[in-house]
């Protein structure tokens, strides 16, 4: 192999990776969420955890979504494992789609020491743009096998009002 070909194949590895990277960035940069413990989280003391990146007062995971949308409505599904649908409010404001909820830790015995803890426990808020105007109050939502689907009725051009919607 001579040089020529090595600085073409390093060149052609260095753009593929600082493309991968850009992309990461830009999808992942809305699916950032951020936990904060709130009174009911149930996390473990930073003692009982031997993960040195453990940090009890916050934790980050990434919350995945799907926008899709058709001639009648849009369909926002947004990946909350680990989550009872009792603990997830749905809001409509201006034009976005706001999730909030609590996702609480459980305890697996009383005795015992953890080594890892990479998922992300507390309370988080998460907002999804709109891009069309929706009839809030034909709204609906639905929360099976980790995955919240909420379905927004289109409505005529303007902003929507705000509105509660119940998981069922």
């Amino acid at each position: 192999m001579s040089l020529e070909n090595l600085k073409e194949n390093f060149s052609s590895l260095w753009d593929n990776l600082a493309e991968g990277w850009r992309h990461l960035r830009t999808s992942a940069a809305g699916a950032l969420t951020s936990f904060k413990p709130g009174e009911r989280t149930n996390l473990p003391a930073a003692a009982d955890v031997d993960d040195e990146l453990y940090l009890p007062n916050r934790g980050w995971a990434m919350l995945g979504d799907d926008v899709f949308e058709d001639d009648k409505r849009l369909v926002v599904r947004l990946e909350l494992p680990g989550m009872s649908k009792q603990d997830i409010e749905i809001e409509v404001r201006d034009d976005a789609l706001v999730i909030s909820g609590e996702k609480r830790f459980e305890r697996e015995t009383s005795q015992g020491r953890w080594r890892a803890m990479q998922c992300a426990y507390g309370n988080f808020r998460r907002v999804v743009q709109l891009p069309q105007a929706v009839n809030v109050d034909a709204a609906s939502a639905s929360y099976k096998n980790g995955v919240l689907r909420v379905e927004l009725p289109k409505s005529k051009p303007g902003r929507p009002k705000g509105i509660t919607i119940k998981v069922e």
